[in-house]
């Protein structure tokens, strides 16, 4: 079985990562190079529902730079003891991996309230092939800022995945944010690698899968600790959104990518503005 893909890059941190990744630049012009360094901890890796690891700590650094509307951004995963799960087969089995670079360029443009990405992610991973995404996502300057994203595999895995997501921070004390957010996501796989389980051939033989995929609820609080640095410790919580996500056949998982479970997640990010 190969494990699936991971987006995690630092510049598209509210719609996938584990962690609400804040960046928290100074006072800069209109012509300024922005960015972000960050260091996450988490108590397991998840990415669109699969489980890529588990009973380990991940530590995830990530770099983003951004000038007027354009952005580059680096992601990774160190597993401090690779495990493997019904989703995941790791390179080092009980040692410790940095399985994964991602890298992600993008362009952001504003209309009025309305914001429009597009972009290219590499997924360099050690525990399967290597992959590329594109992806265009809109969102609106409401509250909850409502965000569709759509991200296309163009390379190893064929496949088209939705992502609607809402995010809304509540200002506290002295700086402190209770940032909130829930995302849920269609998948449709359009190569013959998302065939499903079919028990007549004994393998993966069915039809391609598509289905509501995962969904997330996450809260978190953002405390500065001093100009430019800044901590979150959160917590989501991930699930299936559809029996076919979560669906076993005879010990198999119906999706070739391996089924989701319900997971708790949590950890802190401590990042550095500029």
């Amino acid at each position: 079985m190969k494990a699936p893909k991971r987006l995690g890059s630092a510049g598209l941190a509210l719609l996938a990562s584990l962690a609400l990744n804040v960046a928290l630049s100074g006072e800069t012009g209109p012509e300024a190079v922005t960015g972000s360094l960050s260091l996450g901890t988490f108590n397991r890796y998840i990415f669109r529902g699969y489980r890529l690891g588990r009973d380990s700590i991940v530590f995830e650094p990530a770099l983003s730079v951004s000038y007027q509307g354009f952005s580059a951004a680096f992601w990774g995963n160190i597993d401090m003891r690779e495990k493997a799960t019904p989703c995941f087969v790791p390179d080092r089995p009980g040692r410790k991996s940095f399985n994964e670079t991602d890298l992600t360029l993008s362009y952001t443009h504003s209309l009025g309230r309305f914001g429009l990405t597009a972009g290219f992610i590499y997924y360099g991973t050690k525990y399967t092939a290597e992959t590329q995404e594109l992806y265009v996502g809109a969102s609106l300057a409401v509250p909850g800022k409502p965000t569709l994203t759509i991200f296309r595999d163009v390379d190893a895995y064929p496949g088209t995945y939705f992502l609607l997501s809402l995010a809304h921070s509540v200002a506290l004390n002295r700086g402190i944010t209770l940032d909130l957010g829930a995302s849920a996501a269609y998948f449709s796989g359009s190569a013959d690698y998302w065939r499903t389980y079919l028990p007549s051939a004994g393998g993966y033989a069915g039809e391609k899968y598509r289905a509501f995929h995962d969904g997330v609820i996450k809260a978190g609080l953002t405390i500065p600790l001093a100009k430019n640095l800044g901590l979150q410790a959160g917590t989501q919580f991930c699930f299936p959104l559809s029996a076919a996500a979560r669906r076993t056949i005879e010990g198999h998982s119906y999706n070739v990518n391996g089924h989701l479970a319900s997971i708790l997640v949590f950890g802190t990010t401590l990042t550095f503005g500029f």
